[in-house]
């Protein structure tokens, strides 16, 4: 229970009644009727605030929200009181949340239901809670307030912002890769596993020529091949302290796990299996899986993935993969490397490419490319220029080595993750290697 102004008044009343005693005795029955009234109301409003307990609160919230997007959430509030209630309310969201809408002041008309909504936005993946309800209650003649704490519990599944996967993966249902960048050939009978015969067609390679068919039906008939299926993609998703960097309003970790949902998703519909081995932090082994529920499993397993401070060990990683996949796969390192990185990450090359096809996705900060392309006007920006082309110049050169170790190397930002990894799993795919 706290006061209003209303009760630093009745205290300012009083001491006036006070001085008035002192100085002026004749008005001070007038003063005691008028302090007397006053104490009787201020008692009645008091009694009729403790009463005010009768309140059913609830909250409608979706269950399982997307990182980096606002969501709306839903109060109902109700009271079977024949007054008036003015209300605030504070509804206790996850500490890592953004909140636009709170607290909120509003008037609860008598035995009806009101809704107030707020927007949240989460910033951290994982499971979330919301832990209750604070309502500010104002007495009916507005001279106390009493605070109500109501226990209302919540839990919430934060996963990556799956909007952009679904919106590329509408494009992959429809056969419209190009659309987002990703260069998908059109080809005519040239893939690994043999799918049907047919006539030969203007263009045809020789080789496609079935003797035997075409010696049956009197007419050139030819085999049709397709990409080659049943093949499997393993991700190494890096949780260390680089991955914790933000670019955009989203940090590397998260960005990483949207491209592996999304390249996962187009592997299943070219009929491979998709698994990921989490490292640097939270170890989590998922084999892969082909099949239509595949994407949403691994978005279950990979949505409280948290990016930690630990260093990515790159040897242990491999070491643990090689025991455990036995089958030829190809292995997607998803991770953001420095110079220091590069003696073990190629000794993990060396040892996954022995059996898999190894590719390294390694996350450059656009700041780079803004740095080196940034005019120079004085010595400051030419000692930027020179020291951004020279680690430049070092990272491309340590690509080289570790493509001469077997590792198939993609140097991007994040924002151009998706595109490229997918663009390279198709070529991939083209070409036989794996």
């Amino acid at each position: 229970m706290r006061t209003s102004a209303y009760s630093v008044l009745s205290a300012i009343v009083i001491t006036l009644f006070a001085i008035a005693t002192v100085f002026l005795p004749e008005l001070v029955k007038t003063f005691q009727i008028t302090v007397c009234l006053f104490i009787a109301i201020c008692l009645f409003d008091f009694i009729g605030l403790r009463q005010l307990v009768d309140i059913k609160v609830t909250r409608q919230v979706n269950k399982n929200i997307p990182i980096y997007s606002w969501t709306e959430v839903t109060l109902r509030i109700q009271h079977n009181y024949n007054s008036t209630l003015q209300l605030a309310v504070h509804d206790y969201h996850p500490s890592h949340f953004l909140v636009q809408g709170q607290p909120h002041t509003f008037s609860l008309p008598p035995k009806l239901v009101s809704e107030i909504r707020y927007r949240v936005k989460p910033l951290q993946r994982g499971d979330a809670q919301f832990s209750g309800i604070d309502l500010l209650i104002t007495s009916p003649f507005r001279l106390w307030k009493k605070r109500l704490h109501l226990q209302l519990d919540d839990q919430v599944h934060v996963y990556p912002n799956f909007s952009e996967i679904v919106h590329f993966a509408l494009l992959a249902i429809d056969n419209h890769l190009s659309q987002m960048g990703v260069r998908r050939r059109q080809r005519r009978g040239e893939g690994q596993d043999f799918l049907q015969l047919r006539e030969y067609r203007f263009g045809d390679s020789i080789k496609q020529i079935d003797w035997k068919a075409t010696s049956r039906y009197q007419k050139l008939i030819s085999r049709e091949y397709q990409d080659e299926r049943d093949q499997q993609i393993i991700f190494l998703i890096d949780c260390g302290r680089r991955m914790r960097h933000v670019e955009n309003g989203q940090a590397h970790l998260d960005q990483a796990l949207n491209a592996m949902l999304l390249l996962s998703y187009v592997a299943i519909r070219q009929g491979d299996a998709a698994g990921f081995l989490s490292f640097a932090g939270t170890e989590r082994w998922v084999p892969p899986r082909k099949g239509a529920h595949v994407v949403n499993s691994l978005l279950n397993q990979a949505y409280d993935l948290p990016s930690t401070t630990e260093t990515a060990d790159y040897i242990g990683v491999a070491n643990k993969l090689v025991g455990l996949q036995r089958k030829r796969a190809m292995v997607v390192i998803l991770t953001n490397t420095r110079d220091e990185d590069q003696t073990d990450l190629k000794k993990a090359a060396k040892l996954l490419s022995r059996r898999h096809l190894v590719v390294l996705a390694d996350l450059r900060e656009p700041e780079l490319n803004e740095a080196s392309e940034n005019p120079v006007t004085d010595l400051d920006s030419a000692l930027l220029f020179h020291g951004v082309m020279d680690y430049l110049h070092r990272r491309k050169q340590e690509h080289e080595i570790l493509q001469h170790a077997g590792a198939i190397c993609i140097d991007t930002t994040a924002e151009e993750l998706p595109v490229r990894l997918i663009n390279q799993y198709l070529a991939i795919k083209r070409s036989g290697k794996l």
